[in-house]
């Protein structure tokens, strides 16, 4: 039998039979391949995000790749059997910024898949045909499943938009990070800097293209062109800030818990910082990271560490949220 992860309240879960829900006029159903989990889901599942941000009870997900099985009125028909990945934001498509292409500011309100709709952690999902994007027929749909993170990255670095040749950094390295190190690396940059709290990715972060890496505890440049912070913690904004020439681009995509060190409004004049931050991903992110990932210049696998099935569910939230170095990526499987 088919099942599906719900979350009925902050620490309350149950696996329950799944009756997929035919596509509408729209729509598309998608059998789920895999469906990933980040610090966001732990959110959900401890009740500690955002109000407005989270309702239950519901099925989360939002980082999944799948086969297209059916389509509703108005949908082409091609789709079918077609690999995807799809945008989670559930944007209005008429008010102002949903025109300009920020789907991810729409005015009507959030809406994400995962979230505030049913999500992925099931057999099937069924949403909006627009929000998906194809997939190459030979790609790996274990790969594909963490595009959306990818997705998010691709926004920070289309925002940074690093020259060739200019000096790069990324502070973190967990997987936003890595996704940040080969998007700049794509970019070919002259230097390509990772920053971290310990040393555990330093081999994966030269292998993605880092040419150097260190610790924040050591002694860290101040002439860098561009940084993308992924890392969320209380001290990374002022960190990556730090690391920056006069006039650089600093682009934000961590949210650190409350009481992190903000940064100095007069350092941001003086040194005429361009400062940029990054919640989800709109269109453009989402088809530059499939275009990236169909031309061989993303390698997802290697941050995938844990591969369960969705009766699993509260192990693999233990597993994300346990600190453990050798935790990377961890997909469920329906």
């Amino acid at each position: 039998m088919s099942t599906a992860v719900v979350i009925d309240a902050p620490g309350e879960h149950r696996l329950v039979p799944h009756e997929p829900r035919q596509p509408e006029a729209g729509e598309a159903l998608v059998r789920v391949h895999a469906s990933g989990i980040c610090g966001s889901d732990r959110e959900v599942y401890q009740g500690n995000r955002p109000e407005g941000y989270v309702r239950y009870p519901l099925t989360p997900g939002h980082e999944w790749s799948g086969t297209v099985e059916a389509v509703g009125a108005g949908v082409p028909g091609s789709l079918v059997g077609r690999k995807v990945v799809g945008e989670g934001f559930r944007n209005c498509q008429v008010c102002d910024r949903c025109h300009a292409g920020d789907t991810t500011l729409c005015t009507a309100g959030y809406e994400e898949t995962g979230f505030t709709q049913p999500g992925a952690m099931a057999a099937t999902l069924t949403l909006p045909a627009r929000l998906l994007h194809a997939l190459p027929d030979d790609c790996d749909l274990t790969a594909a499943a963490l595009l959306e993170p990818a997705a998010c990255i691709a926004a920070a670095a289309l925002k940074g938009n690093a020259q060739p040749g200019e000096r790069v950094a990324v502070v973190g390295t967990g997987t936003l990070g890595m996704f940040a190190v080969q998007f700049l690396k794509a970019n070919s940059p002259g230097e390509l800097l990772v920053v971290a709290t310990r040393r555990d990715r330093e081999a994966l972060s030269r292998q993605y293209g880092a040419t150097d890496f260190r610790t924040k505890d050591q002694e860290l440049p101040d002439d860098f062109d561009v940084v993308i912070e992924t890392a969320g913690s209380a001290d990374a904004a002022r960190i990556s800030a730090a690391l920056l020439r006069r006039g650089g681009r600093l682009v934000l995509t961590g949210i650190p818990a409350p009481g992190a060190d903000g940064l100095d409004p007069t350092d941001l004049v003086v040194r005429q910082l361009e400062v940029h931050t990054v919640f989800g991903a709109p269109p453009d992110a989402w088809a530059h990271t499939v275009r990236v990932f169909a031309a061989g210049l993303l390698d997802p696998l290697p941050l995938v560490t844990h591969e369960l099935p969705l009766a699993e569910f509260p192990q693999a939230i233990e597993l994300v949220g346990a600190g453990d170095p050798k935790v990377g990526k961890v997909l469920l499987r329906p």
